[in-house]
């Protein structure tokens, strides 16, 4: 009888976890990959102060969102992230300050997260100045952009090289390790950003993140974790 049970709680276990990665994503030893057209079409993405809209084009099914004049963003149901490898594909606009386009992690709610952020528009400027403004870090409710360029200008926004084109598709990975972080484009072997945390949180939610006014396509997401 004893038997029966525990190959009936086995069974019953991997039916659930296969379930839950249909649900989620791809798994692959520690790395999952996400559909995110299929993660929103089954409602697997908490989203807000945006609608999200799928789409596929060439090798991306993906999300697409809608603009507000608040940040928004969409976490993945059920993911939570503690140190490990973000990577994905971004789209944004060349729109002077409309165009706002990242990664939220260790998130606790739509208030108090870390985030890896892009000003598409500021890829390519003639301007140095906002040629510097292109990637950002910003750790929030304590830590937004505008106290970070305040109080540590230059450290926590830099700039990106090679240069995407503001309207094009760009790779993006970020690596946290503990309290490091490290951000690279489009396979550059040199992080184009390397920052310490300002926060002692550890872990929590992850999505995807937009600025105000700001709209965005992103596809392609993938996690490896760390244990």
């Amino acid at each position: 009888m004893n038997m029966v049970k525990k190959k009936t709680n086995r069974f019953c276990l991997t039916v659930i976890l296969g379930f839950i990665t249909y649900l989620s994503g791809a798994a692959q030893g520690n790395s999952v990959k996400y559909d995110l057209n299929s993660l929103n079409e089954k409602k697997m993405l908490e989203v807000f102060n945006r609608t999200l809209s799928t789409f596929s084009e060439d090798d991306k099914n993906g999300v697409r969102f809608s603009k507000h004049e608040n940040d928004g963003v969409a976490w993945l149901k059920h993911v939570i992230f503690t140190n490990g490898v973000i990577e994905l594909d971004i789209r944004g606009k060349d729109e002077l300050q409309q165009s706002f386009v990242g990664i939220a992690f260790h998130g606790i709610d739509t208030a108090t997260f870390d985030a890896v952020y892009f000003r598409p528009f500021n890829f390519q400027s003639s301007d140095p100045v906002r040629k510097i403004h292109a990637v950002q870090y910003i750790a929030m409710p304590d830590f937004p952009w505008d106290v970070l360029r305040e109080k540590f200008n230059g450290k926590y926004e830099k700039a990106v090289n090679p240069a995407p084109g503001a309207n094009d598709w760009f790779h993006v990975k970020v690596i946290v390790r503990d309290s490091q972080i490290r951000v690279f484009v489009n396979g550059n072997q040199e992080p184009c950003l390397s920052v310490e945390k300002l926060n002692n949180r550890s872990t929590g939610k992850i999505g995807l993140w937009v600025g105000n006014n700001s709209d965005g396509d992103f596809a392609n997401l993938q996690i490896s974790t760390e244990d």
